[in-house]
């Protein structure tokens, strides 16, 4: 047994913790792995995997028990995001955008709200977080989408880009900016957006590298109507929303691109095994032999950190955002060393789709850039570091 399977094997859970995931092990096996691979080519939204998913509750790790929820840890959470990626990036990620929107609901809507809008996702609804646009990426106080107050109603116009599952989601929570406020950090407002309301068009889905399952949206606002029930705190707490809401999805995306990062490393210590060269395994030659050390040892130091931001946010910690932050950057940029050197193992048979390798590292490169690129994250761990 390697240091890897260590790792896993000694983690504590409970029983019930370990039936869900064991559950969910099942699933893979049955139903997402062996349609991965068709997910990918095909570039059509996975629905069996969804339902699959649906029909093990599994969104209600996330809510509480009031809403129709059965909520289990955050841990347990990162590790089903880590087992879905595993075998399916794009379901992986769909199955994460689900919380990534849904949580702000659940620690800041009040309790009419969560009454309406969370049953709707413990029973297997799809929400999308909509923040990006095409002139605001990492610094959200650039968004130009405007929520203006009639009565009430809140007007919402504008547009997003590059949002996940945005086009099929029963619920949407949207940022953007409060008419009456000009400073642009304190306008940031957030709403609940239903499908089906008037004025809200999908522009175009993107056509992307990798996660081709997964549908990525371009959306728009036309005078869409509102109400203002829909509104998630006060005029202008969009900000702390939406901080607070990144500090749980970052390390979510640690989770899902560690489960990338697991997949090469097992498919290249598999092939490595197995194939010859020379009349010698390739990972008998001590040069493969470093490089796979040095990933193992990455693998295993992001696994542990990753369990103990899990272990924060567990404890209610409110400080934890530079965690997250390193949690994130480690991860994605492991996930794509990885996916490299996985398909460099392979030699020519990597760059072929007849290998998964050759998916996992298209699929890698975006968790270098989603929910804050790395260059923004290594800006925020570094400024931590200032003296006040």
């Amino acid at each position: 047994m390697h240091i890897i399977d260590r790792i896993d094997l000694r983690r504590s859970w409970t029983g019930e913790e370990v039936f869900v995931l064991d559950q969910v092990r099942r699933l893979i096996r049955e139903t997402i792995a062996p349609a991965a691979r068709e997910t990918d080519l095909s570039g059509r939204f996975p629905w069996a995997n969804v339902e699959a998913i649906n029909a093990l509750g599994l969104n209600g790790i996330y809510i509480p028990e009031t809403y129709g929820g059965a909520p289990m840890s955050y841990r347990v959470y990162l590790a089903v995001v880590k087992l879905i990626a595993s075998a399916c990036a794009s379901t992986g990620i769909i199955y994460a955008t689900n919380f990534h929107a849904t949580g702000p609901i659940v620690d800041f809507a009040t309790e009419e709200q969560k009454a309406r809008f969370l049953p709707r996702i413990a029973t297997g609804g799809l929400a999308a977080l909509a923040i990006t646009e095409s002139e605001a990426g990492s610094d959200a106080t650039g968004m130009r989408t405007i929520f203006r107050p009639q009565g009430d109603t809140i007007v919402v116009s504008g547009s997003k880009a590059f949002i996940t599952s945005g086009d099929v989601a029963d619920i949407i929570l949207v940022f953007g900016k409060w008419a009456e406020t000009e400073n642009p950090r304190a306008a940031i407002s957030a709403l609940v957006l239903e499908k089906g309301t008037e004025g809200f068009e999908i522009a175009h889905i993107e056509d992307k590298m990798g996660h081709r399952g997964s549908t990525t949206a371009a959306m728009t606002f036309n005078d869409c109507r509102v109400p203002r029930d829909n509104l998630i705190g006060a005029p202008g707490d969009g900000l702390a929303i939406l901080l607070a809401s990144l500090n749980r999805s970052r390390p979510s995306i640690a989770a899902h691109a560690l489960g990338i990062a697991r997949a090469a490393f097992d498919d290249m210590v598999t092939y490595m095994n197995s194939r010859q060269q020379s009349g010698r395994r390739i990972i008998d030659f001590q040069g493969n032999q470093f490089m796979l050390a040095d990933r193992a040892a990455d693998l295993a130091m992001a696994e542990v950190w990753l369990d103990h931001v899990a272990a924060l946010i567990d404890a209610a910690e409110r400080d934890f955002g530079v965690e997250a932050s390193i949690a994130k950057l480690r991860a994605s940029d492991l996930a794509m060393l990885m996916a490299t050197d996985a398909v460099q193992m392979h030699g020519g048979y990597g760059y072929c789709r007849d290998f998964r390798v050759e998916r996992l590292m298209r699929d890698a490169k975006i968790t270098q850039i989603w929910e804050g690129t790395n260059q923004i994250q290594r800006q925020l761990i570094g400024r931590s570091f200032a003296a006040k």
